[in-house]
């Protein structure tokens, strides 16, 4: 059973959001939406490093909160609702030099008012680079 209200979203729909975004500017693509997760991959070069030429935590954090936002948009209702960011953790685990990260979001909390996602970020072989909880708001959509 499926947890997206959005039900018949495509990839390329997906991939459409990163538009003059931070998600297109580090060339992240949704990869898979599966019943209850979502996936994210980002190349690892000289856009997403630090001075010591390894994965930036800064980027790992923005692919996790990318996977993760947009995985919550998925399960509210549009129409009525909005949301956000409330917080963030990652642990960085293992160093990346290169080659592809790919961030899995699943949910750990959907409730009316906040969810909870466990974001997982593996290299090209499955091993953890790094581990990520981001915790979303859900509020009501503002009249105009």
């Amino acid at each position: 059973m499926s947890i997206w209200k959005k039900e018949n979203i495509s990839l390329d729909e997906l991939n459409a959001l990163r538009h003059k975004t931070l998600a297109g500017v580090l060339d992240m693509q949704f990869t898979e939406i599966g019943d209850d997760f979502l996936r994210l991959q980002m190349p690892v070069d000289e856009r997403t490093h630090q001075p010591y030429g390894l994965l930036h935590g800064g980027a790992s954090a923005a692919l996790a909160e990318t996977v993760g936002s947009v995985a919550s948009w998925l399960c509210i209702d549009t129409d009525k609702q909005i949301c956000v960011g409330m917080e963030i953790n990652c642990n960085h685990v293992r160093g990346k030099r290169n080659g592809i990260v790919t961030a899995t979001a699943t949910a750990l909390h959907l409730g009316a008012t906040s969810h909870v996602w466990d974001i997982r970020i593996t290299d090209e072989g499955g091993k953890l680079v790094c581990i990520s909880r981001l915790t979303m708001a859900v509020l009501k959509k503002k009249e105009p």
